[in-house]
């Protein structure tokens, strides 16, 4: 047997182990793959447009939530470009491919950007919650150098999470031959998995959860004053008059109470995309059931796109920017193929 058969019958060897411990079935990962590729399309499109459309809004541009809301859309443009094209590459050809260095950045990524999309929602919610509870602070707190400091911080500390790991200091990023996927593993017995749960999902969840308590209190507070002094029956001149000055407050009070009511959906959304996948990699560590697993995980990509989706059906404002930059955009693509008519 020469150099090259034996070469051939490695290979050979190689395949017929990894299919032998692949416990998906061929069905399964073929769904997995085509959903992934779906998500791509979808992902990229939809957050680069949300972000040309945020961008050119003049009106957004000068919210200070517009720009975590930017953030958030790079990190999931970021997920659709870098983690969605391998993972439909891994379930097409049901092994890794893409060699060891890919191998160690494809967790880094993808972790990370969960962390970031997740912190991205605390800035949200803590920005919504001065905004509504202590009003008199909000323009002090978020000026624009604030803004970039907040913003900055959130990435630093989502992929900061996971820089142990890469640097193989407490535990290590590789592949998992029994599921062959790109993950985060032991080393030395040790693995920093409850660590990044607790600091990456767990405490960011449980202040988002409670600034939106905090909110829901203080709405309420506020909407029982109101109907306690529209019961007093006053309707004299005075009172016309302001109310007639604070219109657009309270135009600007139900736009704001709106964009809250968008981001706690997204919050909520995230958690059902997340959730189950989290509590399927406890309860089934050993993947008993492997297609029940590429469902979770197919619920968890669906995040990089549900955003858009809630962007569109309940904020005003965030429709009224994509109308104008596709609108824009039309009618730039109309002059320019006037020019080009009247030209020939």
């Amino acid at each position: 047997m020469n150099l090259s058969e034996v070469v051939d019958a490695g290979i050979a060897a190689t395949h017929e182990v990894t299919n032998s411990t692949n416990p998906y079935p061929r069905a399964a990962t073929i769904a997995a793959a085509s959903c992934a590729i779906l998500f791509i399309v979808l992902g990229v499109v939809g957050n680069l447009i949300t972000i040309f459309a945020l961008c050119t809004s003049r009106k957004l541009r000068m919210h200070a939530t517009t720009w975590f809301v930017l953030s958030l859309c790079i990190s999931d443009l970021i997920f659709c470009v870098v983690n969605l094209p391998l993972t439909a590459s891994r379930y097409i050809h049901e092994s890794w491919i893409h060699g060891i260095t890919l191998c160690r950045l494809f967790p880094f990524f993808f972790y990370g950007n969960v962390a970031t999309s997740l912190m991205s929602m605390v800035a949200i919610t803590i920005n919504r919650y001065i905004l509504i509870a202590h009003y008199s602070w909000y323009d002090k707190l978020y000026r624009k150098w604030n803004i970039i400091a907040m913003i900055s911080f959130v990435w630093i500390f989502s992929f900061a999470m996971m820089t142990p790991p890469l640097l193989e200091i407490w535990g290590t990023l590789g592949l998992d031959s029994t599921s062959f996927s790109c993950t985060i593993l032991k080393k030395d017995g040790k693995s920093p998995k409850k660590f990044l749960f607790i600091f990456g999902i767990l405490i960011p969840c449980a202040v988002i959860i409670f600034c939106y308590s905090c909110i829901f209190f203080r709405v309420r507070k506020s909407r029982l004053t109101l109907l306690a002094h529209g019961n007093n029956g006053l309707g004299d001149g005075n009172n016309q008059k302001s109310n007639f000055l604070s219109t657009s407050q309270k135009r600007l009070r139900r736009d704001d109470l709106q964009l809250t009511k968008m981001m706690l959906l997204i919050f909520c959304c995230f958690v059902i995309c997340f959730l189950p996948l989290m509590i399927l990699n406890i309860l089934d560590y050993d993947t008993v059931s492997p297609t029940i697993h590429i469902c979770g995980s197919i619920l968890a990509w669906s995040s990089s796109c549900t955003n858009l989706i809630i962007y569109v059906l309940t904020n005003r404002q965030y429709r009224k920017a994509y109308e104008e930059l596709l609108c824009r955009r039309k009618a730039t693509d109309r002059q320019s193929h006037t020019a080009s008519r009247s030209g020939t």
